[in-house]
């Protein structure tokens, strides 16, 4: 049996999770309608005064998936500017995160479980291993703005549940 490559474990990923996220918000839309509220109040939801609003845990998730598949590739991120407001510009915003992930070739992604992968924090410099960015950094970090982003959307009462998280296998 072969070890999947990076490219292997990252690209589907994003794929079934962004997907995932863009259904989520059909369903938001969905239920803003159905119970006659502006779908902007659940933009700005948080669960805590503290934490980032829907919008940017939707962002951040994004730039969770494109960041990893430019880095891993050798390439540098491209960079979206943070300013969607409203469901169709975050369905954009993921539709063009997962242009971006698509079009990267395979073959770049060669090697790259060794790749040196430096990334820039308010606390200084993160170095990891592709490896290691990828299991123990993005990968975390992206399923975690995900389920925030779920979170979010539950507790504001918009009928999801489990397998609209994960999609139907």
């Amino acid at each position: 049996m072969t070890t999947p490559s990076m490219y292997e474990f990252l690209v589907p990923t994003a794929n079934r999770m962004l997907g995932n996220l863009s259904s989520l918000l059909d369903k938001a839309a969905a239920y803003a309608e159905a119970k006659k509220f502006d779908p902007a109040n659940l933009m700005t939801a948080r669960l805590a005064p503290d934490m980032h609003p829907f919008t940017r845990q939707v962002q951040i998730a994004c730039d969770q998936a494109k960041g990893a598949a430019a880095r891993l590739s050798g390439a540098e991120p491209p960079s979206y500017p943070d300013v969607e407001t409203t469901i169709p510009e975050l369905k954009a915003r993921i539709a063009k995160t997962l242009e971006y992930v698509n079009s990267v070739d395979p073959a770049a992604f060669a090697g790259s479980e060794d790749r040196t992968v430096t990334l820039k924090s308010p606390k200084g410099e993160l170095q990891f291993s592709g490896i290691d960015y990828l299991r123990g950094f993005m990968l975390p970090n992206f399923y975690f703005h995900i389920t925030m982003a779920y979170a979010l959307l539950r507790h504001n009462g918009v009928e999801i549940g489990k397998f609209d998280y994960l999609g139907r296998p």
